[in-house]
């Protein structure tokens, strides 16, 4: 589009000063098309336009009939088809002149719809860009429900579009509007229609569940047809430019009790289209006598997903990592989860609570959860212990049996005897503490003292504690001397003999 004044000039320079297209289009920087297509737009009635004769006028009869068969033809396939005929033009002009050949569609009229009180709501998601929450960054999308007779609108905000956040909408919709509209009209969208050929349509199986729980009929407009809904494509609008803009708020809790706010105060209050005089609470007041009763019990919208716990406690949902009891690695579990909590469930048990994050990588654990790995963890490990101590020094058991009737700790017990162990040796140790036994003094500073006596009296340095690796094969592992007097026979060959 080019301004009036050029156009105005245009249509000056060539029928006052006689200027022809090329030196139009020259003097005011067009390109000679743009000229061309003013002049033949002139409207000016007592002056008629000369239009030369150019080469597709014998082409002309063909390139009408060919559009008006096929008026979504291309110019690209129609230059073709001319081209095949004897067209010597090029294809630039040819396109303009298609340009102004082609049928152009005929306006449609519509009906303005009418409908009666509680018949009809109007449902739609806003996209209305995007949230930073802590590392995640999400997508902000408004539920919007509008009456269809008395325009009343209900306004929430959710941090995705799935099909769970739209029916919880739906039923805090409900909720607000104190009923049920007979018949909910919405977009294509694929919380609502999961498949549509023309007039066959597959409607979401959660929709129509929660459809037949509260007793309304569910009703998709037609294809391309967003006039059919246009009182929520209006209210969109209307909450875009009197609620969302310009407006400042800490997350979307405080989002939502601002719109709320807004639903009962601006929204409510504004004329009613049908009746200036009038407003839209008033009738609102009288569309809710009208609406279907809520439901008994409530149906249930939570988010559903099997997850595989893995080695570590902990299900992953929605970017997220939420702790479960150490019992429950290595099994399928289920979440359940609103928009503030989340639940983790084992058949019909809840294993697990915790309150919902929409961050990106947070761990969320129950103390409770990681105190009973942790105590699980350091009984198994004096168990080990006990285990060790039994395969390298059998004495041991007799050592602690003594120690446990006479009330002393058997956890310092244990990690005292398998420090000696790592310094002296399974042999050496089973030995003092034998002797320990034997003297009446069931005590680990008796078998200490016996070692370092048994030591000093061997002329021995004193033991140099060996670093092992951290590996249960190699710290578990118990090494007893063998008794080296038979290799004394190998160096005299008439005993080896007898």
């Amino acid at each position: 589009m080019i301004p009036k004044d050029t156009e105005a000039e245009i249509l000056r320079l060539s029928h006052a000063e006689l200027w022809p297209v090329g030196t139009i289009a020259n003097h005011l920087h067009l390109h000679h098309s743009v000229v061309r297509r003013v002049l033949h737009q002139d409207a000016v009635p007592g002056i008629a336009l000369t239009v030369r004769p150019t080469m597709a006028d014998p082409y002309l009869p063909f390139m009408l009939e060919m559009l008006e068969k096929f008026p979504r033809l291309r110019a690209s396939r129609l230059f073709s088809m001319t081209k095949e005929r004897g067209y010597p033009g090029h294809e630039s002009q040819f396109r303009a002149i298609v340009a102004r050949m082609r049928p152009k569609p005929k306006a449609e009229a519509f009906l303005r719809l009418r409908t009666l009180p509680g018949e009809q709501a109007q449902v739609d998601w806003g996209h209305f860009g995007k949230v930073t929450i802590g590392k995640a960054e999400r997508r902000l999308y408004a539920f919007v429900m509008t009456l269809s007779w008395s325009r009343g609108i209900f306004l929430k905000f959710y941090l995705a579009d799935h099909t769970a956040n739209f029916l919880r909408g739906h039923t805090d919709a409900f909720q607000w509007f104190g009923g049920v509209p007979r018949t909910l009209l919405y977009d294509n969208l694929k919380s609502a229609v999961i498949e549509r050929v023309k007039d066959a349509i597959r409607f979401n199986d959660n929709l129509l569940a929660f459809a037949g729980h509260h007793r309304f009929a569910p009703q998709p407009v037609n294809v391309a047809r967003g006039n059919e809904k246009g009182r929520v494509e209006r209210s969109i609008r209307y909450i875009r430019d009197s609620f969302f803009a310009a407006r400042t708020w800490c997350d979307v809790d405080d989002l939502n009790a601002q719109a709320i706010a807004w639903c009962q105060g601006t929204a409510i209050d504004r004329t009613w289209p049908e009746d200036r005089t009038r407003i839209v609470r008033d009738m609102l007041t009288q569309e809710r006598e009208r609406l279907l009763p809520l439901p008994e019990h409530p149906f249930p919208v939570d988010e559903r997903l099997d997850v595989r716990i893995g080695k570590t406690p902990y299900a992953r949902f929605d970017l997220n990592d939420y702790s479960v009891p150490h019992g429950f690695v290595r099994r399928t579990l289920t979440v359940a989860a609103t928009t503030d909590t989340v639940r983790i469930i084992d058949g019909n048990t809840v294993v697990a609570t915790h309150a919902r994050t929409f961050d990106k990588g947070a761990q969320l654990e129950d103390p409770s959860h990681i105190q009973a790995l942790i105590d699980q963890k350091r009984q198994a490990k004096q168990h080990r212990g006990l285990d060790r101590l039994h395969h390298a020094a059998p004495q041991s058991q007799a050592l602690f049996e003594a120690a446990a009737l006479r009330g002393g700790g058997l956890g310092g017990l244990t990690s005292g005897l398998l420090k000696l162990l790592d310094q002296y040796g399974a042999d050496t140790l089973d030995r003092s503490i034998a002797e320990a036994l034997a003297a009446g003094t069931p005590h680990l500073a008796a078998v200490r003292q016996i070692l370092d006596r048994r030591r000093r009296e061997a002329g021995l340095p004193p033991p140099i504690a060996v670093a092992l690796p951290d590996d249960p094969r190699v710290r578990n592992l118990v090494v007893h001397a063998h008794p080296l007097h038979c290799y004394d026979s190998l160096s005299n060959p008439e005993e080896t003999a007898s």
